[in-house]
């Protein structure tokens, strides 16, 4: 089965500021830098591979580029394991048996009968091949690939490409639309040259003290800027300890609602005690915390 490419429709965006200010609204605050990034994704629809830390925006990057293109998105969430039965397609075992129990008295050539059950009624689509058959050009996330192995990555290569996948039972099937690709990882190992060349690339840090702020007050408009900027300035300084696991900017983000809903106005010692939850994910780091000083933390926080 093939299928043929049809010209792409893309939304006009007249300059990368143009994009920055679109995505403002949908509460994703991002530098020049990563808008120029997404900016040659959309335009040249080449794959796009963001890294960082867990927490500072990656997936969340693909949700707002796909709420401001006015497409689907087609999430592909990565694990040890992943195969081309889970990610690609796969073959809808009974319901093919079923088929050839209703055609055994048929009188059908065995390479009709066979032709009949591999036909596309029969495909299960996964991730990657809807978005490749979708009639609008969708945003295809794939989330944390530094989770899958090698072997998985070896497979994308021909859809990173060509933008088509190979099935052996139907042929080559090629995008209707080309999908606006964006890739994450969490940088837990590295990824092969042959994966990284057919990406453009981006890292994505831990934001400076002013734009967490600013993304604070972007996601959170009802908060107050005193209580704001106390929590940015707290997580700020506890990214500074040597962590399991450092809080990223969903934490911030976590931490702020959770004031909100407590009623508080400011964040004392006994409040950032009761909320250390909401901000650090293992016993070891809540240990780590207490012993350098909540009290101590927080007086660094004050601006």
């Amino acid at each position: 089965m093939s299928q043929t490419t049809s010209p792409n429709i893309v939304r006009e965006i007249v300059d990368i500021d143009a994009l920055t200010e679109g995505f403002a609204p949908l509460g994703y605050v991002m530098d020049r830098a990563l808008a120029t990034a997404v900016y040659l994704l959309v335009q040249l629809r080449r794959p796009l591979l963001i890294e960082g830390h867990a927490g500072v925006g990656k997936t969340e990057l693909a949700k707002a580029l796909a709420s401001f293109l006015k497409a689907e998105l087609i999430r592909l969430q990565c694990y040890e394991g992943l195969d081309v039965n889970s990610a690609v397609y796969e073959w809808n075992y009974q319901k093919q048996l079923l088929a050839i129990k209703i055609q055994e008295s048929s009188d059908k050539t065995v390479e009709e009968k066979e032709k009949h059950v591999f036909g596309s009624d029969f495909l299960l689509k996964r991730p990657l091949l809807q978005s490749i058959l979708s009639e609008e050009a969708p945003v295809l996330l794939v989330d944390e690939i530094d989770r899958a192995d090698e072997a998985f990555e070896a497979l994308l290569l021909e859809l990173l490409s060509e933008f088509q996948i190979s099935i052996p039972e139907l042929g080559t099937v090629k995008a209707k639309q080309v999908p606006y690709v964006i890739l994450t990882s969490n940088n837990s190992r590295e990824l092969s040259d042959a994966l990284k060349r057919r990406c453009l690339y981006h890292w994505i840090d831990y934001p400076s003290l002013e734009k967490e702020m600013e993304i604070v007050r972007t996601r959170i408009p009802s908060i107050n800027a005193d209580l704001s900027s106390h929590v940015v300035r707290f997580i700020q300084s506890i990214r500074q300890l040597n962590l399991a696991k450092t809080p990223g900017v969903s934490e911030t983000l976590d931490l702020s609602n959770a004031l909100l809903l407590l009623e508080k106005a400011d964040l004392d010692e006994a409040t950032a005690e009761e909320t250390l939850g909401c901000i650090l994910k293992s016993a070891g780091d809540v240990e780590k915390i207490r012993a350098e000083g909540i009290s101590k933390l927080l007086a660094k926080s004050v601006g």
